[in-house]
C-alpha cells in the first residue's frame, strides 16, 4: 500500500472513530470532523508496512495511532489521550 493510499485509509478511520466517541465526552457543542480535519503527526514506510500518528483540529488532546501490518493485511487502530506536557531541566552534561 502506498503512502497516500494509507493515509486517506486512517484519515477515514480517524474520521469514523472521532464522530462516533468524541461527543460522547465533554465536548459542548457537539462536533462533526470531515478528512479535512484531519492531520498526519508522523508517517513512516518500511518494507511492506506503514505506522502513522495522527491528530484533528479538535482540541480534545486525543491523537490516533495506526499500523498497517502489510504481512497479515492487518490494519491495528490505537486511540490515545494527551494527559500532560511538562518540562524537564537536563543539567549541563
Amino acid at each position: 500500500m502506498n503512502n497516500e493510499k494509507f493515509v486517506e485509509l486512517c484519515k477515514g478511520y480517524v474520521v469514523d472513530y472521532a464522530n462516533a466517541f468524541m461527543n460522547l465526552t465533554s465536548i459542548n457543542p457537539p462536533v462533526n470532523i470531515s478528512k479535512d480535519d484531519v492531520y498526519v503527526v508522523w508517517l513512516n514506510r518500511t518494507l511492506q508496512n506503514n505506522k502513522a500518528l495522527l491528530s484533528t483540529t479538535v482540541e480534545d488532546g486525543m491523537y490516533y495511532e495506526i499500523t498497517y501490518n502489510g504481512d497479515k493485511n492487518e490494519v491495528y487502530f490505537d486511540v490515545y489521550k494527551h494527559i500532560r506536557n511538562r518540562e524537564i531541566k537536563l543539567g549541563d552534561e
